[in-house]
C-alpha cells in the first residue's frame, strides 16, 4: 500500500514540472476572462504539450460565487498547430445563495432561490482552444456537464467563450 502511493506521488510531482510548453509563444501560464457561466477570471498552467490545469473564479448565473479547477487533455482533432480540442474532469465549490430551474413539487414552480450556503460538485468540459501564431493569446469555447452532489444532487450546463493573456 505504502509502495502504490509512493508512486502515485512521484508520477503527479513528475506530471507537474514542465517538459515543453503548450501555450502561445512558449509561455506556460496564462490569464483572463471566460463570459458564460461561471461570469469571472481564469488561469491555466501547462504541465507539458497535451495536459494543462485550468482555474476559475466566477458568478455562476443562477447566482452564485464559483470557484472550480480541471485538469486537461488536449488533443489534435483538425490536425491544426493553431486550433486543438480538450477534455477533462474538474471539481467546483459554489458559495452563497443560488437560484435553480427545476420542477419543485412543493412549491409548484420550475424555480427557486436556495439559501444552502456552500456546495460541492463535478463538472467535465470539453472544449477548444485557438491559439493564434505569434500572438500571446488563446481564445476558448467550451460546454460541459456540471453535476452537483452536495448540498443536493443535480446537474447542469456549463458553457463559456473566453480569452487568456501569456505574458
Amino acid at each position: 500500500m505504502k509502495k502504490s502511493i509512493f508512486l502515485i506521488i512521484i508520477l503527479l510531482i513528475i506530471e507537474i514540472f514542465p517538459l515543453k510548453s503548450q501555450g502561445p509563444r512558449g509561455k506556460d501560464f496564462g490569464f483572463g476572462l471566460l463570459l458564460g457561466d461561471p461570469l469571472g477570471l481564469t488561469i491555466k498552467y501547462w504541465t507539458n504539450q497535451e495536459n494543462a490545469l485550468d482555474a476559475y473564479l466566477g458568478e455562476s448565473y443562477f447566482g452564485a460565487t464559483r470557484i472550480g479547477a480541471d485538469y486537461l487533455w488536449h488533443f489534435d482533432a483538425f490536425n491544426s498547430k493553431v486550433v486543438k480540442m480538450y477534455a477533462g474532469p474538474g471539481l467546483t465549490i459554489g458559495f452563497g445563495n443560488g437560484r435553480y430551474y427545476f420542477y419543485n413539487e412543493d412549491h409548484d414552480r420550475f424555480y427557486y432561490r436556495s439559501d444552502e450556503g456552500t456546495g460541492f460538485g463535478g463538472r467535465v468540459i470539453l472544449g477548444i482552444n485557438i491559439i493564434p501564431r505569434r500572438t500571446p493569446i488563446e481564445i476558448i469555447l467550451e460546454a460541459g456537464v456540471l453535476v452537483g452532489i452536495s448540498p443536493a444532487f443535480g446537474t447542469a450546463i456549463d458553457t463559456g467563450l473566453g480569452i487568456r493573456f501569456y505574458p
